[in-house]
């Protein structure tokens, strides 16, 4: 079978199975999506074994500490993992919701019901945790999955894989519910995404060159963001403390991710007092500072900051910071450089507060609180499929409702249009 055979066959299966993972009971969803947590756990050795592999393969490439990092299983991210699969479990079913109702003059009583989207496909890198997420959350929503990981995690992948379809197939759920193209040639991708009769969405995750290039071929409406590039604006009305422990955070924690702060916005009546506090704690943790010529005289040890990285999305523990007159300077930042994707402001201003909050239009706008929370988990959606920095069809982290869309339904008692 060729490749694109292959891929077809996949299509093919996956769109007869979402009619009847449409009509699935909440507690069936429910019960497989605990079922596949526990076995998830059980398996931990197995999943961490398969994985090791991978992280040998890793080091033959020489991937980023970034992408290793992303790619890393062990014990306590599986459980992580597992807990996810349990919240979207414990999640209320948007299948078949009413979200509104109204009476027109004739007599038609018009309402909107949540539906599945169908069939998504889920193009991923490094990720296995994504393997999991993307199977809940479609489950949940009541649709098909297809999944496409990188070839940098296929053991952790196809490990994962089956054991989520053992226990699919336990609940007799259909075969194509839950499917991982096995080949790692990226020939795969293309066909995958020429085929608009049979998927309904693509999510890519990953690099902004994977996501471009998926944008570029395919077929089939995309949801993505291309790069985090998060700022942190910090008000002249800062708790400093505060602001050096939320700062910290933000870039230190895990800076190999989407969520991680780049930009370090700095109000010009705070940044004698805040930046030399801020740069010591960042430089003992190893993080490299490039600044603006203001930021430069405070902290002399930082490097000149270009053009490019205003727009630079590290990935690693490097920071650009600049100084700005007020909050119109630095709201003025975040739309010139910014990606949508999440800024956060430090103040003990209610209304400047609330002035960030309903300006800045990225898809998540924090006061007083971590970029690191622009996340499906941490925001209350059990876990995510990917983060929209696309206001069509979701914006902002995707969870199991943002998998759905509605119908319009009617009940009528004889009416014609005249």
């Amino acid at each position: 079978m060729s490749i694109k055979e292959e891929v077809i066959t996949l299509a093919k299966k996956a769109k007869e199975a979402a009619q009847i993972m449409a009509t699935l009971s909440s507690k069936v969803k429910d019960e497989v999506l605990k079922e596949m947590a526990r076995e998830l756990v059980e398996e931990g050795s197995y999943l961490v074994r398969e994985n090791e592999k991978d992280l040998e393969r890793a080091k033959e490439m020489g991937l980023s500490k970034a992408m290793v990092d992303r790619l890393t299983l062990t014990s306590s991210r599986i459980k992580d993992i597992a807990r996810g699969m349990e919240e979207v479990s414990a999640l209320p079913d948007p299948v078949g919701r009413i979200t509104s109702m109204w009476r027109r003059p004739n007599g038609l009583i018009v309402g909107r019901m949540r539906i599945p989207l169908g069939v998504i496909g889920i193009i991923y890198e490094s990720r296995p945790n994504v393997t999991a997420d993307a199977a809940a959350l479609c489950l949940k929503a009541g649709n098909a999955v297809i999944l496409r990981g990188g070839s940098e995690a296929i053991f952790s992948n196809l490990a994962m894989t089956e054991v989520l379809r053992r226990v699919a197939r336990k609940y007799d759920l259909p075969d194509g519910a839950l499917q991982m193209v096995s080949t790692t040639d990226r020939a795969a991708v293309y066909e995958l995404l020429q085929l608009d009769d049979y998927i309904d969405l693509i999510i890519p995750r990953g690099g902004e060159e994977l996501i471009r290039a998926v944008v570029r071929e395919s077929k089939i409406p995309v949801i993505k963001h291309y790069k985090g590039v998060c700022h942190i604006f910090v008000d002249e009305n800062a708790d400093c403390d505060m602001a050096v422990h939320i700062c910290m955070n933000a870039k230190v924690q895990r800076p190999g991710v989407c969520n991680a702060m780049e930009t370090l916005l700095v109000h010009e009546k705070i940044a004698p007092l805040f930046l030399p506090k801020v740069a010591r704690s960042l430089e003992e943790a190893g993080v490299k500072l490039k600044g603006c010529p203001l930021t430069r005289q405070i902290i002399p040890s930082a490097e000149e900051a270009t053009e490019e990285d205003w727009y630079a999305e590290y990935l690693d523990l490097i920071l650009a910071i600049r100084v700005v007159k007020d909050i119109n300077e630095a709201i003025d930042h975040i739309t010139r450089y910014g990606s949508n994707h999440t800024e956060a402001i430090i103040t003990q201003d209610y209304r400047r507060a609330q002035e960030f909050l309903h300006r800045v239009q990225s898809s998540t706008v924090l006061v007083n609180a971590s970029t690191r929370f622009s996340d499906g988990y941490e925001l209350g959606l059990g876990a995510e499929i990917g983060i929209s920095t696309t206001k069509l069809h979701a914006y902002g982290p995707m969870g199991v409702e943002e998998l759905t869309t509605t119908k319009f339904i009617v009940y009528g008692d004889g009416q014609i249009r005249t």
